[in-house]
């Protein structure tokens, strides 16, 4: 792409006067209910000892989401038009790196999580060495690795100065080079590839899980019907949730994408479409922040101790600070093996 053509790519002028309103309240709310749900968690999970990877790879997803939190409050100034050109060059250079960065190693992590969890159900008795605490810190390590090796050239490309005596908000591709451009896109096709292969992977270890769960119900002959729609109720949720926050980002944001990077004959209406679209899905994913600390309610059962404790004013017992691992290895050695395949999804 030539300069001619990146400047094609960028002429048409972004109708921000929805936006500009609606999108700073949206995400003043989201961010004013993520700073206090990621702090609480992270308060709870820090005092909560690292000794399976279950826990291993929650933690990593509350340090993403506190940082995605933090990036919010200059995502909503520059949304609503309030400081200089300045600062919005901060934004798309840093923070708004930062902001997508963090959001696709939440999406790893919770894959990651899945796998755990298909582990140590539907193969409880297995010896697999991602089940080792020090893999699991490894393969977080990797996942940051990755991800920030892959967005660094977005901050180190975006090396122009937005264009002099334009109006109205400018895209964040005006700052990069013909490199960074299709760097951008790369990293883009990159994206849509962590996402819906995690999304597939989540949904076989998941689909599992149910089906494990269910033969265990069946083979010992649990008269519990509730406690079986319950376990289906939380399999199908945990996929649901990731999907309905990430689906539609994924599904606009290509679309969106080819109109900053590429010369487009496309009328700026429907690049304004476009762009409205992709906000309103972000928006979406965003949410996934305030909806992870729910995550942790709902799968692990020592955090659901340690926020109850928090909550009543009161010490645990000493044997409260079990791991989930530790507790569900208990388990599984009073009890039938199959049975203990149910109870335990249901304790984690």
């Amino acid at each position: 792409m030539n300069v001619s053509q990146q400047n094609a790519s960028t002429q048409c002028k972004l109708d921000t006067r929805i936006g500009s309103v609606i999108f700073p309240c949206l995400y003043s709310a989201l961010f004013l209910a993520a700073i206090v749900l990621n702090c609480m968690a992270a308060w709870i999970f820090f005092q909560i000892h690292s000794s399976s990877t279950f826990v291993v790879y929650l933690k990593n997803i509350v340090v993403a989401d506190l940082l995605m939190t933090l990036t919010v409050p200059l995502k909503v100034l520059t949304d609503a038009g309030i400081g200089s050109a300045t600062l919005r060059a901060i934004y798309c250079r840093y923070t708004g790196v930062l902001f997508y960065t963090t959001m696709y190693i939440s999406i790893l992590l919770l894959g990651l999580i899945s796998l755990d969890r298909y582990l140590k159900i539907v193969r409880p008795f297995g010896k697999c060495s991602l089940q080792r605490v020090g893999v699991g810190k490894a393969l977080c390590v990797g996942v940051w690795a990755i991800m920030v090796a892959f967005a660094l050239p977005n901050v180190i490309l975006s090396d122009r100065a937005f264009p002099v005596g334009r109006t109205g908000k400018m895209k964040c591709s005006s700052l990069k080079s013909n490199l960074g451009l299709r760097w951008h896109e790369g990293f883009n096709y990159f994206c849509q590839v962590v996402f819906w292969g995690t999304l597939g992977l989540m949904a076989i270890c998941y689909t599992f899980i149910s089906r494990k769960v269910y033969e265990s119900y069946r083979a010992s002959r649990s008269s519990s019907g509730t406690a079986s729609k319950r376990t289906k109720f939380k399999v199908f949720v945990v996929v649901g949730v990731f999907f309905v926050c990430f689906a539609p980002f994924h599904l606009a944001r290509v679309p969106y994408t080819l109109t900053q990077t590429r010369s487009t004959s496309a009328h700026c209406w429907a690049q304004n479409q476009l762009y409205l679209a992709k906000e309103i899905t972000l928006w979406l994913s965003a949410t996934n922040i305030c909806l992870d600390p729910l995550i942790y309610v709902f799968l692990c059962r020592v955090f659901r101790r340690k926020l109850t404790a928090a909550l009543c004013r009161k010490s645990l017992a000493s044997g409260g600070l079990e791991s989930p691992t530790e507790t569900s290895t208990k388990q599984e050695m009073s009890h039938m093996g199959h049975y203990n395949n149910a109870k335990e999804f249901r304790s984690n």
